[in-house]
């Protein structure tokens, strides 16, 4: 059975992709720049680290294959893309990725 492929669910699962780093998801470290959906299901994804000497980057993006792999099956094309413009900071998380870490508005 072929899976619909969306960005709300790539985003979902891309939502069990944790950087091991932050012990929090890449979603709502705000590493996720861009979800593509293009012909036949083809997922193209823009994705940039916490900073370029990040040691985990290749980790992250193989789980991030593995992710998406159990989500929508082995044969779906993807694509990652490493992107470092705009640079990450911490504004680009999300609400609740602030909370955790303490940095929420008071």
């Amino acid at each position: 059975m072929t899976m619909t492929v969306d960005e709300d669910r790539v985003r979902d699962a891309l939502r069990r992709v944790t950087d091991p780093e932050a012990g929090m998801n890449i979603v709502d470290l705000g590493l996720v720049y861009g979800i593509e959906i293009g012909e036949g299901g083809a997922v193209r994804l823009e994705l940039t680290m916490t900073s370029a000497a990040c040691p985990m980057a290749d980790m992250i993006v193989g789980d991030v294959r593995n992710a998406l792999a159990g989500e929508f099956g082995a044969a779906t094309p993807v694509e990652v893309e490493i992107v470092w413009d705009p640079p990450w900071t911490p504004e680009r998380m999300s609400d609740f990725a602030r909370e955790h870490f303490g940095w929420a508005p008071r």
